[in-house]
This record gives C-alpha cells, sequence and structure tokens, in this order.
C-alpha cells in the first residue's frame, strides 16, 4: 500500500471511519470516497497520474469509466495517456452508452474506477465494452478493496492502492458495528 496516497485520502476526509453500507449491500467499518479526494484537481492530477503511468505500457486507443466514481478518474488518466474518455452512466438499473459516445470494432480501451470492492461496475463496463465489438486491454483502478474477490477481467488490473478492508453481510454484523448506526456515504445520498 503507497502509505503517502493513504495519507492523502486522510487528509483529505477521503477515508472515512464508522459503519457504512457499500453498494454492494456489505457492511465495512472503512469507507473510501474518492470524490473527497478528487475534488483537488491537483491531487486528481497527480494520483490519476501515477495510475496512468502503471497503465502507460498497455496498448489501448481510448479509456473509458463508469459513472459516476470513475469520471474523474477515467477523464485524468486519459489526458494522461492522451487518449479520448468516454464513460457508461447508469439508466434502468445498468449501465449503458448514452450522450453519442461511440465503440468502434476492435478498438481497445482500458477501464478506469475510483474504488473496487466486489468489481460489478467494472465489469458492467468491460461487457459494456465487448458487446460494441470492443476490447479492454486492461483494468486500473486507484483502490482495489476488493481482498481478491473481484472478477478476472481477462486483461491486465492494476491499482495504487491494496487495502483489505473487511466487509460483512447485513446478517452476519460484529457486535461493534451493529451499536453504531449504518451510512449509505455513496453517490446517491446527501452524506
Amino acid at each position: 500500500m503507497s502509505d503517502d496516497l493513504l495519507a492523502l485520502f486522510r487528509q483529505t476526509g477521503a477515508l472515512l471511519d464508522g459503519h457504512f453500507v457499500l453498494r454492494s449491500g456489505l457492511h465495512s467499518r472503512q469507507f473510501f470516497q474518492c470524490a473527497l479526494l478528487l475534488q483537488h484537481t491537483e491531487i486528481a492530477a497527480e494520483v490519476c497520474g501515477r495510475l496512468a503511468e502503471k497503465l502507460r505500457g498497455i496498448a489501448c486507443d481510448a479509456v473509458i469509466s463508469p459513472a459516476l466514481g470513475g469520471i474523474i478518474v477515467g477523464q485524468e488518466v486519459g489526458r494522461a495517456l492522451g487518449k479520448r474518455h468516454i464513460f457508461a452512466e447508469k439508466e434502468a438499473g445498468g449501465l449503458v452508452l448514452r450522450r453519442g459516445f461511440q465503440i468502434q470494432p476492435n478498438e481497445r480501451f482500458i477501464v478506469a474506477e475510483d474504488v473496487v470492492t466486489r468489481g460489478g461496475r467494472v465489469q458492467e463496463t468491460v461487457d459494456i465494452v465487448r458487446a460494441h465489438g470492443g476490447q479492454v486491454t486492461g483494468i486500473g483502478v486507484i483502490v482495489d478493496r476488493s481482498g481478491g474477490e473481484r472478477p478476472d477481467y481477462g486483461c491486465p488490473f492494476v491499482s495504487l492502492i491494496k487495502m483489505n478492508v473487511d466487509t460483512f453481510d447485513a446478517a452476519n454484523l460484529p457486535p461493534d458495528l451493529a451499536a453504531i448506526p449504518a451510512v449509505k456515504p455513496g453517490s446517491n445520498n446527501p452524506g
């Protein structure tokens, strides 16, 4: 784990401690709110530039990211790599391409995301690229908190931070978490 990057997360208030319900429905003691880190444009450029450097050896024509959390990451990685960036967004519960974004046959994409826990949004984005005849040549994320439980995407996967954060099913919470009210800090919530 990159200690200086983790320190940046703490300094910007982007690494939260408490009782959180993740998008996956799992509960956790910690939550990475990357938007609080990425709101600082110079930090976003630096952090995503580091991620782009780890991805530089992977051939790609463009970068794609899942909305909402991955948009800034994808934009900055694309800029650092000199590639265009598009994003998939939610519609009727799943991710779709909108806004006139196109994927050409055999066009090579890197998928960029902020945080991966179970990897569902990244998998949906990979599936969109492949369904449109494109290729996914790599995945880049700022924080991999999957503990190895993410899918095998069939391409290189790189992250800046690997952090094993315990997650729990709602029916099997440890007593310390059960005693604290749960918060859903994702993008659909004001907190």
